[in-house]
């Protein structure tokens, strides 16, 4: 029986991944369940999986836990020293997919307990690629990406000699504003942002998809996680998202992983790998789909695109700065203190704030450098979008 847990159990990918083990519940150990502000979905599934621990990010719902989970016998806690603990757990298989730089350090553990790490939460390579490589390494520990677009290159590559690789091309469905005017995008609303034409995803993702900051991270996730360089990595509107990726070779080839947009497959394939099984997924049928389009994205249009290749090229703490500043727009986007377009304004502002104060972005790269950077770029942006209003 395999020991497995999953950071961010309530969110899309969570709640994927649930349904997935709960096909074969006499197949795993459920060691620890985390999850946000919906106590009751957290509760609900960590009595049904007979969890040992669940944790709740927020200290002020922990009261709300323990009610929800009194008589089940399973542990309640929270808070971020909580999850950090929970991630501590003997595990042989462990979820990340908290949304944003909070997944960084409960990955960090899990990887230090040599667990296998599915890896959802794209801000951990994007903020401190470098550190949580060297973390596997040392641990004997292994990553496996479950990002779509990643599990594509992934899949792609197997038998295959990285030394091989010519570029990696990864997918976008171009999100809600893909054929909008571009005059249009600067009143476009948080309600018009958050809805996705294919995928089922949290808002805040769903955003990040209209803007193409997902994509952008995305981009930077691949430099990380398949030592690509910046000029390998490509990026394709495919409004059909049904290609996730293609893998292009030095000798002309192009290996693409298609399939239904559904993210239990990319979860499927790293819950069994190495082995695959079957999946409740939709089969493709290429006659019915009839036909599949492609179209370079506009950078005007995208400048999140922009940005991540300037990250790329800059290195040091770029990274974290860029999902910080990211992090804090989108929430003023959200509140409704910032347009759309302005996001990426701040992002923009932010970097360039660091890149001119005295080598910020080059301090070594470890944890605390990475969150006192990540406190700083967040700060930032707030001043920036105060500016804007003023």
């Amino acid at each position: 029986m395999r020991k497995i847990s999953i950071f961010g159990a309530t969110g899309s990918i969570g709640q994927n991944t649930i349904d997935l083990i709960d096909r074969q519940p006499s197949a795993y150990n459920v060691v620890a369940l985390t999850g946000g502000a919906n106590i009751e979905k957290l509760a609900k599934d960590a009595r049904r999986l007979n969890a040992d621990v669940a944790v709740t990010a927020y200290e002020d719902k922990l009261e709300d836990l323990r009610a929800a989970l009194s008589g089940s016998g399973v542990e309640a806690a929270a808070g971020q020293a909580a999850l950090t603990e929970a991630a501590t757990r003997s595990a042989d298989w462990v979820m990340s997919a908290i949304v944003g730089a909070a997944g960084l350090q409960p990955g960090l553990e899990a990887l230090k307990q040599g667990a296998t790490l599915a890896l959802a939460n794209k801000e951990t390579l994007v903020c401190a690629g470098a550190l949580v490589l060297e973390t596997a390494k040392r641990h004997n520990a292994r990553l496996l990406p479950v990002d779509s677009e990643h599990s594509a290159v992934f899949q792609a590559l197997v038998g295959e000699d990285i030394e091989t690789v010519e570029r990696i091309i990864i997918t976008a469905s171009g999100g809600a504003f893909r054929d909008w005017p571009l005059r249009d995008l600067a009143n476009a609303t948080v309600e018009q942002a958050s809805s996705h034409p294919n995928w089922d995803m949290g808002q805040r993702i769903t955003i990040d998809s209209a803007s193409m900051f997902n994509k952008a991270l995305e981009l930077i996730e691949t430099k990380e996680f398949f030592g690509a360089s910046p000029d390998q990595i490509e990026v394709l509107i495919h409004p059909e998202s049904i290609v996730h990726s293609l893998v292009g070779f030095k000798d002309g080839a192009v290996m693409a992983h298609m399939g239904a947009p559904d993210m239990r497959h990319a979860i499927g394939y790293a819950l069994h790998w190495p082995e695959r099984q079957e999946l409740p997924v939709e089969r493709l049928n290429l006659a019915k789909l009839g036909q599949l389009s492609f179209q370079e994205p506009d950078e005007d249009r995208y400048p999140a695109l922009r940005l991540a290749r300037n990250v790329m090229e800059r290195g040091g703490l770029s990274g974290t700065v860029f999902n910080a500043a990211k992090e804090r727009a989108l929430d003023l986007f959200i509140a409704r203190q910032v347009g759309f377009l302005e996001m990426a304004e701040i992002v923009e502002s932010v970097l360039n704030r660091f890149e001119t104060s005295n080598g910020l972005l080059d301090a070594e790269l470890n944890l605390d450098n990475v969150l006192q950077a990540d406190h700083l770029a967040r700060k930032w942006a707030s001043e920036a979008a105060i500016q804007k209003a003023g």
